[in-house]
């Protein structure tokens, strides 16, 4: 990938906050996306689980976004929020298809997609390689404010100022097709 394509993050422009951990057994660090979180393919949110987190905890927000999406404002994926603070993991599928596995009182704005769900990889072909950067937010609040209609810049918005501790996790994908 080139120097040209690395983006800023979403919450690089955000306050520094403690760190805690989100693992996966669907997306690993670094590591190429399965075809499972393809748009094209499977189109299935990953399996995260995360530990570490403040005790002062009151809620959740899961996002995965491109910054490597050519927008000029980059390209969000996945914008889930007011997840319970005694959820720690999120099965695979839990935010697409028939939601199985999504906690209850969890709010998924709509993504660029203009989904309430979670959209898959679906760079350009030819684009080189992405980034997705799945992100578990720590919540000092139960419910962060925005509601279902809220864009993924007012959900961001208010996590810049209720976040207490952030984990992250980076996935890449590229579709090598020609354009």
């Amino acid at each position: 990938m080139t120097e040209l394509k690395r983006r800023p993050l979403p919450h690089d422009f955000h306050p520094p906050v403690p760190s805690f951990t989100v693992t996966s057994d669907d997306v690993r660090e670094g590591a190429t996306l399965t075809g499972a979180q393809v748009y094209a393919e499977g189109n299935t949110s990953p399996q995260l689980r995360w530990a570490g987190f403040p005790p002062e905890t009151k809620s959740f927000a899961v996002t995965c976004y491109d910054p490597d999406a050519p927008t000029g404002s980059g390209f969000w994926h996945w914008v889930l929020f007011d997840i319970p603070a005694s959820v720690t993991e999120l099965p695979a599928g839990a935010a697409s298809g028939n939601f199985e596995g999504l906690p209850e009182g969890a709010v998924h704005a709509r993504n660029d997609y203009g989904t309430r769900d979670f959209g898959g990889a679906a760079p350009p072909p030819g684009d080189g390689p992405h980034r997705y950067v799945f992100t578990v937010y720590a919540v000092d609040q139960e419910k962060l404010g925005p509601d279902a209609d809220a864009s993924p810049a007012f959900v961001g918005f208010n996590l810049r100022f209720h976040a207490i501790a952030r984990a992250q996790l980076i996935g890449e994908y590229e579709n090598t097709a020609q354009g």
